[in-house]
């Protein structure tokens, strides 16, 4: 019995720390990553790395206050997400506030830290 319960504390800690190591690659920007390759993102028919593989031509969006594409002014990053969502992907706009906005923009954000 007292092997038994031994293995079980083995096998509970090892889970336990299996959940921690896992945890940890699961921060805002993969979280971002991943809506960012997601065809089907805000209800999209295509997805941001169509457009832009590997976020090619991002790097420099993060530090940027004003954006100009497809014809309109955006006043943030936020806004300009969205503009690419509704008129590139033909998807739903949305929440500058939400979860998901804020690991896309984490996302976006890290490509200008990547050499």
């Amino acid at each position: 019995m007292r092997i038994e319960r031994v293995l079980l504390l083995m096998l509970l800690i090892f889970a336990f720390s299996f959940t921690l190591v896992s945890a940890k690659n699961h921060t805002p920007e993969e979280r971002g990553k991943a809506h960012f390759d997601n065809p089907a993102f805000a209800g999209g028919q295509k997805s941001c790395s169509t457009c832009h593989p590997n976020g090619r031509g991002l790097g420099e969006a993060g530090a940027k206050t004003a954006f100009s594409i497809m014809g309109g002014q955006q006043n943030s990053l936020e806004e300009t997400v969205n503009a690419c969502i509704v008129n590139a992907n033909k998807g739903n706009a949305i929440n500058n506030e939400s979860v998901e906005m804020q690991e896309l923009v984490s996302y976006i954000n890290s490509l200008g830290t990547q050499k």
